[in-house]
């Protein structure tokens, strides 16, 4: 898809991260007017402001609980968007607040909700009507954690199957005006997931074993399905939760 038209804008938050930096290459290189977002402290390099036409700082938390933090993101929104012609939204910012069950603190549970499901939900109700407008597309980033899940991400594994059932019900009630998508991705190799297997390249290549595929997932393969699912020809393509994991979602492992 090569949209040509100013008309064609994308808001991605999360953008300064792994997959959200994936995110606003792939789309600005597809021909998107790409406006970026992320939480105040995250520092973006200057090649990826380049690529985006606006980049608008926000506390995802706060701007869920807040009416004004909201309204605030939202008049950034419209005004960097040419008159307000906002053709589709990709949800991708999340936190990760891991520990047990018995461990997580009611903060933990907030925090979690807050950026990973309220904030998807409220910034879609105000920026809405200019959805409407453009007939445009909302994409989730999920994970596999909505289905199949390890000890540790109680909260976030809860966020992120709250966010599939979002995506399904949205779908239902917007359809005819907005299509609502969410992608599911299993281990993708962010800087940040890199990192964390350097000093232990043998649990890597375990990692990648584990998917049928033979090797985990890249910021690429994200931004692709992302750009199928935006695509303005798949109009009939709504309410899908797609897994991208490498067939991993599909594998039984136990003992034998």
């Amino acid at each position: 898809m090569s949209p040509t038209t100013s008309q064609n804008t994308v808001l991605i938050t999360g953008a300064a991260g792994g997959i959200g930096a994936g995110l606003v290459e792939a789309l600005a290189e597809a021909g998107w007017t790409v406006m970026g977002s992320d939480h105040p402290s995250a520092y973006p390099s200057n090649h990826l402001r380049q690529r985006c036409q606006a980049w608008i700082p926000a506390d995802l938390a706060a701007l869920s609980r807040d009416p004004h933090h909201l309204e605030t993101f939202r008049a950034a929104v419209l005004s960097a968007s040419d008159n307000g012609h906002l053709m589709a939204i990709v949800h991708n910012a999340a936190v990760q607040r891991l520990g047990s069950f018995e461990q997580l603190e009611p903060a933990d549970w907030h925090e979690t909700m807050d950026v990973n499901l309220m904030a998807p939900m409220v910034i879609s109700r105000a920026l809405l009507p200019q959805l409407k407008r453009q007939r445009g597309s909302i994409v989730h980033i999920g994970s596999i954690h909505s289905q199949l899940t390890k000890f540790g991400f109680t909260a976030y594994a809860t966020s992120k199957a709250a966010l599939a059932g979002l995506t399904r019900a949205m779908a239902v009630e917007l359809g005819g005006s907005v299509r609502v998508n969410a992608i599911e991705p299993a281990a993708i190799a962010t800087p940040m997931l890199q990192a964390g297997f350097a000093d232990a390249p043998e649990l890597k290549a375990q990692l990648e074993a584990f998917h049928p595929t033979g090797a985990i997932g890249s910021p690429v393969d994200v931004a692709r399905a992302v750009l199928f699912l935006l695509d303005p020809a798949n109009r009939f393509l709504n309410g899908c939760v797609l897994p991208l994991g490498g067939g991993i979602h599909s594998r039984l492992h136990d003992p034998a």
